[in-house]
């Protein structure tokens, strides 16, 4: 467990003092005996202990959870290293928690706790599924799908705190199911609802703040594709030594935009057999390669990069098939890619290998 900042035992007894509204959890961990069990409280963003015991010999335990009125908790519970329950409770309530050593739990008497067993069950399910995805393009798919469930559920639930942790999901450690700039509509809108109900909860302040970071974000880029300036949708990603270079930045003539996937061996073989000739023929002419990758892992990428020798212009932002990038230039699967002839999006069809040698060379005349 980690980021657990520990709370004093005077101020925890002065806070439950000052609650009074008899919350509880009870239950059972199976398969141990006088096993230690840590009770967490989530503070934002870090985790806040409210209690360390231990089960009787049968597995049961029992504790208090300081719960205000109209201030709902996220409250967890650990076995060593594992998170075995996650619960969302409400003053009053006597939550009951059947749970098992490897994370599998179920919940009786918390309805909030009840809806955010579903919600992390179908999150699972879902990183179970893109854990088997073979190919780029499945991955793209199941994100979609799995984003498009999440929408709905933020907008079918409106008044539930149990939005917010499916707003703040990540794909691994990096990349976030909401990671699109439109995304602080979102944001905003579930705030906006939750403020109604539960004013003073640490939660939805938490929320109003990442939404009015994500509006800014969102105006800042709304005002850069306005520029005239700029007859693109533009990106700022890390190159492979992690120096942000901008697609506007570019002074080449020609530049073609490629997104691929480091991972899909017959993409990994197509920029080296067919993109790099074709580089090389036109770099001295004008022509430059902004290659875009959507592997989120940025090792394998790099490795790739550099065992290929590949010269251009080399970006991954780690995010995979949640990069801003796949949003803005409206990608369904890759490899794809865009070409830009003096700074404005070129709409003639290119076809293949010879259609792009035939526009380079129509281009760097």
């Amino acid at each position: 467990m980690k980021n657990f900042s520990l709370i004093s035992l005077a101020a925890a007894a002065i806070f439950a003092a000052s609650c009074g509204t008899g919350t509880t959890v009870s239950g059972t961990l199976s398969g141990v005996s006088e096993a230690p069990v840590v009770a967490a409280l989530l503070n934002v963003n870090t985790y806040d202990i409210l209690d360390t015991l231990a089960t009787d010999k049968n597995g049961n335990f029992k504790l208090s959870v300081p719960v205000k009125e109209g201030e709902p908790e996220f409250v967890y519970l650990f076995y060593k290293d594992t998170k075995v329950a996650s619960l969302l409770l409400e003053a009053g309530e006597n939550a009951v928690v059947e749970a098992d050593t490897l994370g599998h739990y179920s919940v009786k008497g918390s309805k909030g706790s009840e809806d955010l067993q579903k919600v992390e069950a179908r999150f699972s399910r879902f990183l179970a599924e893109i854990g088997k995805a073979d190919n780029s393009s499945e991955f793209v798919r199941q994100y979609i799908a799995y984003y498009r469930e999440s929408v709905r559920y933020i907008m079918e639930n409106p008044h539930s705190l149990t939005v917010i942790p499916v707003l703040y999901e990540k794909i691994g450690d990096f990349a976030p199911v909401f990671a699109q700039s439109t995304d602080a509509l979102h944001f905003r809108r579930a705030c906006d609802s939750l403020k109604l109900d539960y004013p003073e909860s640490r939660y939805v302040k938490a929320l109003e703040s990442e939404a009015a970071r994500r509006e800014k974000e969102l105006k800042v880029e709304i005002d850069l594709k306005q520029a005239a300036s700029v007859g693109y949708p533009d990106l700022k990603m890390p190159d492979i030594n992690g120096r942000l270079v901008a697609l506007s930045s570019l002074k080449s003539k020609v530049v073609l935009v490629h997104f691929w996937d480091s991972s899909d061996p017959v993409q990994s073989m197509f920029t080296k057999e067919v993109l790099a000739p074709i580089y090389n023929d036109y770099h001295k002419r004008g022509f430059e390669i902004y290659s875009v990758c959507l592997d989120a892992d940025k090792a394998r990428w790099s490795s790739v990069v550099k065992n290929q020798e590949l010269d251009w212009i080399n970006v991954n932002d780690g995010l995979g098939a949640a990069s801003k990038s796949v949003s803005i230039y409206n990608l369904s699967s890759v490899p794809a890619s865009i070409l830009i002839a003096n700074g404005d999006l070129v709409t003639t069809a290119i076809k293949g290998e010879t259609g792009l040698r035939k526009e380079l060379a129509r281009l760097l005349k």
